[in-house]
């Protein structure tokens, strides 16, 4: 083999924003999958991988797991490296029925009411597909006191009027029916904007670098999750970690990027369009140092761009593997994100490119 062709090995394949499958995200953002209720998400999860991976399987939650066997020399030791990202989305489940028909909810993962103002919402009834309105109780602008005006309401003020009479309510809906908030992904600019790229882009970001390294040698065991109930406790990851028993986690996940008007500096966590994110701390975890420094060193070696990440509040899968029987080595690759936790969730596709080229680089 010649030094030319070394190198060639040696390198990623360069990726472009046209390899990368946007519509293919924007159907992942799109589908319905609180925790809990993941079903149509797993689906075209394992639609994805026929072809990609040797085996995969569904376990007792419901995660996705699929494996690549690795390709080692004779006395060489592979790694089984579990790289996890989350199907479900932050939503709401049905807790009571009133008698006028209006519905009651639970909200399942953290929800900034401010950004629930009068939002159509869709009801996963047993029956089929309810549109509905959400909205808090109370006064309309025209009639409500200055002080009324400026009050927060709690996400228990909030009702969903699916415009029936109550008696046809009650015989569609059920108490722990899914409630989801409507928005279709759409691009804005260089910007893939939709309700769940928390953590759908992760997927999507998982899904593929399986499909950039199909037929190609695997330096370390690879083991892909796509888990559930993350959104609640990352309980998914927990049980799937236990299980797959990894020497290496990797958790794939979004992080804020408030690079915004309003906000110092220093508070912006991350940037948009400037590279994956390497995490080094979140209120989950403290990432493994060693990985921190060889995913950065790599990125920097193979020019990928790459931004380090400190994250006062928040947590991911990553955690969870970390925390796996007797402990695992573990980081978490962040996708920067602005408005995490609203229906227009942005990533950017330079990110996400990034974020396929430096898994690329270290599996290989």
């Amino acid at each position: 083999m010649s030094k030319k062709q070394k190198k060639a090995d040696a390198a990623p394949a360069a990726s472009t924003a046209a390899d990368l499958r946007l519509d293919l995200l924007m159907r992942l953002s799109d589908l319905p999958g609180v925790p809990g209720q993941e079903d149509a998400v797993r689906d075209l999860v394992l639609a994805e991988l026929e072809g990609l991976v040797d085996e995969v399987r569904v376990d007792a939650m419901g995660n996705v797991i699929a494996r690549r066997a690795p390709r080692v020399k004779k006395g060489e030791v592979a790694e089984r490296v579990m790289i996890s990202a989350h199907m479900d989305e932050i939503g709401f489940l049905v807790r009571f029925i009133d008698d006028r028909g209006f519905l009651r909810v639970q909200a399942l993962g953290g929800f900034d009411t401010r950004n629930l103002f009068a939002r159509d919402v869709t009801v996963h009834a047993r029956g089929g597909a309810l549109p509905g309105i959400m909205t808090p109780g109370g006064k309309p602008v025209h009639i409500a006191t200055p002080e009324e005006r400026k009050k927060i309401p709690e996400v228990k003020e909030f009702f969903i009027d699916l415009g029936l009479a109550a008696d046809e309510v009650r015989a569609q809906v059920r108490v722990g029916d899914m409630v989801t908030l409507d928005q279709t992904a759409r691009q804005v600019g260089k910007l893939v904007c939709g309700k769940a790229m928390d953590d759908r882009a992760s997927v999507f970001l998982l899904l593929e670098t399986l499909r950039a390294l199909r037929g190609q040698a695997l330096r370390h065991e690879l083991i892909a999750v796509f888990s559930t109930q993350e959104e609640v406790g990352l309980r998914g990851a927990i049980t799937a970690a236990y299980g797959v028993q990894p020497t290496v986690g990797i958790g794939l996940d979004v992080t804020l990027a408030v690079d915004t008007p309003g906000v110092a500096p220093d508070e912006a966590v991350t940037h948009v369009g400037q590279g994956i994110g390497i995490k080094v701390f979140d209120s989950s975890m403290i990432s493994h140092r060693p990985l921190v420094d060889g995913f950065w060193d790599l990125a920097q070696e193979r020019g990928i761009p790459a931004q380090l990440e400190v994250l006062a509040l928040g947590g991911t899968d990553g955690a969870a593997i970390q925390r796996s029987r007797e402990g695992v080595p573990t980081l978490t690759l962040s996708l920067p994100t602005r408005y995490i936790h609203t229906v227009v969730e942005a990533v950017h596709v330079d990110d996400l490119r990034a974020g396929v080229d430096l898994l690329v680089a270290y599996l290989r």
